[in-house]
């Protein structure tokens, strides 16, 4: 049963009153602001709020997918990465509406609970937990694999593989560093993220240089949609699980400093830098190698791409590029999770205990338990690809349902709707999110869908089960 406390009517009502006018906000980095009703801290801002957004982004959009995506639709598949760019937008620009007016720990979650009431809010928040440690998972077996690749490149040998094992060990201590402070986190971010983009920017400015012939030899153009318009359109639903890190920066609401300002531009700036990017990255890619070969190459392709242009030590750097951006992946996708078991925790659909701030670092030590466990038993599984596309078939269901909550907000607005920041046009960029999350689900793989249904559903249990007396305070 529920921990809240009952009132004298005999209803148990629970949770944050989203009221923006109550909260603080501060200008610069110099002053600590506390959450209304919270003890978490506003360290985070514009810069580590954009450093979370593309740092979870810009791991498997760039080092995995481009020799995938290659070969499914042909140079055309920067065209897939630019689809799935647009439709992160209509995502992002609900999500940040809501985001200035509900500034608190747990992102989509709180909004879809405030909007469309605490069943849908369960169903959304343990989705968003579990989607966030079956990604973080992903990310540390990603970022292992690379790691071997590493070793075996400079001529290092072990009699066992090391994938899981570097993955476990780098688990634990981002797991740790999430333990002693969020403002320390985000440094972590900051300097990881700033980086990646260095050794990225380079080698796209290069790889350019020589597609477009001021530089080596030239290629020979192939045609650009080779298979057709259909394969465009698949693949850009394959290559969506590039773009599922922008709400995460909503996630951590609560820490964000001067939240009116800073949620929507590091939400819509972190979709536009990281669409670049892959849009670029497949362009230099595809003029390398050809999409044919590119996409014989697998999810090693990018090593092989930097290894063309400057042999060994490119495909070195790009290795260690992909150490990085499987680190600030794992690193954010930690962190946000716990902050949406500490959301459902405060609005008493999960057990109290899991709200609980360690007073020295002020961090919720319990939730991000909850959070780098799971992700560790999943490492230590060695098979998470399944689990990632879970992870996206679970953040589409919330991304469709953000946008919902933003027609319901408009359709009602309570007394203490006001954000900061408002959709133009909101009724057709909405609709077309919503549209467009939920219609890609259909373009993945059966066994993905089964499980996502599952997790949904065994979510709507826990409801009925532990919480379905709640009331949360603010909901329409």
């Amino acid at each position: 049963m529920s921990e809240s406390t009952a009132n004298a009517s005999g209803e148990n009502r629970a949770g944050e009153t989203p009221v923006a006018d109550e909260l603080e906000t501060v200008e610069d980095g110099d002053v600590t602001v506390t959450e209304g009703g919270t003890e978490l801290e506003r360290t985070i801002g514009l810069v580590g709020g954009l450093a979370i957004g593309v740092g979870t982004m810009i791991g498997a959009g760039i080092f995995v997918f481009p020799g995938i995506a290659a070969g499914q639709a042909g140079p055309a598949a920067a065209g897939s990465y630019a689809i799935g760019m647009v439709i992160a937008l209509l995502v992002a620009l609900p999500a940040s509406e809501l985001a200035t007016a509900m500034p608190k720990s747990g992102g989509g979650y709180y909004f879809v609970s405030r909007s469309l009431g605490a069943l849908a809010g369960t169903v959304v928040g343990v989705s968003l937990w579990l989607s966030l440690v079956f990604a973080s998972s992903f990310y540390l077996v990603g970022f292992g694999s690379y790691a071997a690749e590493v070793l075996a490149r400079v001529g290092i040998t072990l009699s066992f593989s090391p994938t899981v094992a570097l993955g476990l060990v780098f688990g634990a201590l981002l797991t740790g560093l999430s333990f002693t402070g969020t403002e320390n986190t985000a440094k972590l971010q900051n300097y990881v993220v700033a980086i990646l983009l260095v050794i990225l920017s380079l080698f796209l400015a290069y790889g350019g240089a020589s597609a477009l012939g001021f530089i080596g030899e030239s290629s020979t153009p192939e045609t650009f949609m080779p298979f057709g318009a259909m394969p465009v359109v698949t693949t850009a639903a394959l290559v969506f699980t590039s773009y599922l890190g922008f709400a995460q920066v909503a996630t951590v609401a609560g820490e964000i400093k001067n939240p009116g300002r800073n949620l929507p531009l590091a939400m819509v700036g972190s979709v536009l830098i990281v669409g670049v990017f892959y849009v670029c990255t497949v362009f230099v890619a595809t003029s390398a190698f050809g999409s044919a070969k590119l996409a014989s190459f697998g999810e090693t392709a990018m090593v092989e791409v930097a290894g063309s242009f400057w042999g060994p030590a490119g495909a070195i750097a790009i290795l260690v590029a992909g150490l990085l951006a499987t680190v600030s992946s794992a690193n954010a996708s930690i962190m946000s999770s716990s902050r949406a078991v500490f959301a459902l925790s405060k609005d008493a659909l999960a057990p109290k205990k899991a709200s609980a701030i360690n007073l020295k670092y002020g961090t919720p030590h319990v939730a991000l338990t909850m959070a780098g466990v799971p992700t560790l038993l999943l490492v230590a599984s060695g098979e998470t690809e399944i689990l990632a596309e879970v992870a996206s078939i679970l953040s589409l269901v919330m991304y469709g349902l953000i946008c919902v909550s933003l027609l319901a907000m408009r359709r009602d607005e309570p007394e203490w709707y006001d954000p900061d920041f408002r959709v133009p046009a909101y009724p057709v960029v909405a609709g077309l999110g919503a549209l467009s999350s939920f219609g890609l689900i259909a373009f993945m793989q059966r066994t993905s869908q089964i499980v996502g249904v599952v997790v949904m559903l065994a979510a709507a249990g826990w409801y009925y089960y532990y919480a379905r007396d709640v009331s949360l305070k603010g909901a329409l």
